[in-house]
């Protein structure tokens, strides 16, 4: 029980974070890349908080699902869907595919590993 209320606040206080860079930085660094990081540690938290056991592939599972969306978003899906003036659907689903994003998926799944492996270790 004590795993899920500390994966709960992390997503929590992380998602807030997202939000913010989303409503307040507009800058070529913070927003594009680290957004990009922490979204993948966002669902990431978010899963742990309904399963708290570990599963060793969930930072795996969770760069798939990412790569996934952004593969989508090359196929342009929320024009697909006929979506595009949904403004909820075009910031979750993203309206622009980019490599970079998957790098930075990547770059957050590898820190959520290594935090991970550390947190088990103590």
């Amino acid at each position: 029980m004590k795993k899920r209320v500390v994966y709960v606040g992390v997503t929590i206080i992380l998602l807030l974070v997202e939000v913010l860079i989303a409503l307040f930085v507009h800058d070529r660094i913070v927003r594009p890349y680290i957004g990009d990081m922490l979204v993948v540690v966002v669902i990431y938290t978010f899963i742990r908080s309904w399963i708290p056991d570990s599963v060793r592939l969930l930072p795996v599972y969770v760069f798939l699902f990412a790569t996934g969306v952004e593969i989508l978003q090359y196929f342009n899906l929320v024009e697909l869907l006929g979506m595009t003036d949904n403004p909820f659907l075009r910031i979750l689903l993203g309206t622009s595919f980019d490599v970079k994003d998957i790098i930075c998926y990547a770059a957050g799944c590898v820190l959520v590993w290594a935090v991970e492996r550390r947190i088990r270790h103590l």
